[in-house]
């Protein structure tokens, strides 16, 4: 399956999700940037509210690219420790890689919600929303935070991700919504046709038209 751009994929998501129409306890969260985008079609479809769960990928000292744990917008920290003894690091190194991270999710968070805050999820049908995984760390980090904080239900829906990491995801939430899961799986650009990077902007003007929308539409 290929999908023409994220607002595509959203839109194809909606349709799967069509039957938590009308339920006033479901929130959308989208994980920035590109999962926003894919969130905001969903939120739209379902009259429901959109907010954002940051979830960073924290990389090897010698090596960002390579996943040693993940941080989330809460704080939690999830770390491969398997990894990080193969790889001998130290524990200054580990440190000094969350603690850039956090900042980074902290400009993030400043930027994208200025001074709205947080929604309250405790009790609440959550979708949480990327545009695709691959190793599937960071959404794992996000769904384990997401956990603790009580929802009623939690939902993660992808427009696409490798079989092997669906199937270890789907033990984190209550339901998965994956619309497809290519074998071979490469990366997750190479299943749109369009893929440019999300800009800062683009989310915070996402986050503000919603934020008006819901206002102007409150659910019953």
């Amino acid at each position: 399956m290929i999908f023409r751009d994220r607002c595509d994929a959203g839109q194809q998501l909606a349709t799967r999700l069509e039957f938590l129409e009308g339920d006033p306890s479901v929130i959308v969260l989208g994980i920035p940037r590109g999962g926003v985008v894919v969130a905001a079609e969903i939120a739209r479809a379902l009259s429901a509210p959109l907010d954002i769960f940051i979830a960073h990928k924290i990389g090897a000292p010698f090596n960002p690219e390579l996943a040693i744990g993940a941080l989330t917008s809460n704080g939690d920290v999830l770390l491969d420790e398997g990894l990080i003894d193969e790889l001998r690091l130290r524990q200054e190194e580990i440190e000094r890689e969350v603690a850039s991270q956090r900042a980074e999710i902290a400009r993030r968070l400043a930027s994208f919600r200025r001074d709205r805050p947080p929604v309250d999820i405790a009790g609440k049908t959550v979708v949480l929303v990327d545009d695709g995984i691959a190793t599937g760390s960071t959404a794992l980090a996000a769904l384990r935070a997401l956990r603790k904080q009580s929802p009623a239900r939690l939902i993660f829906a992808i427009p696409v991700g490798p079989a092997e990491t669906i199937v270890r995801l789907t033990r984190e939430c209550d339901l998965m919504i994956a619309l497809d899961a290519p074998e071979p799986f490469w990366a997750v650009g190479r299943f749109y046709l369009q893929f440019e990077q999300t800009t800062d902007a683009e989310v915070v003007r996402l986050l503000d038209d919603a934020a008006r929308w819901i206002k102007s539409k409150p659910r019953q």
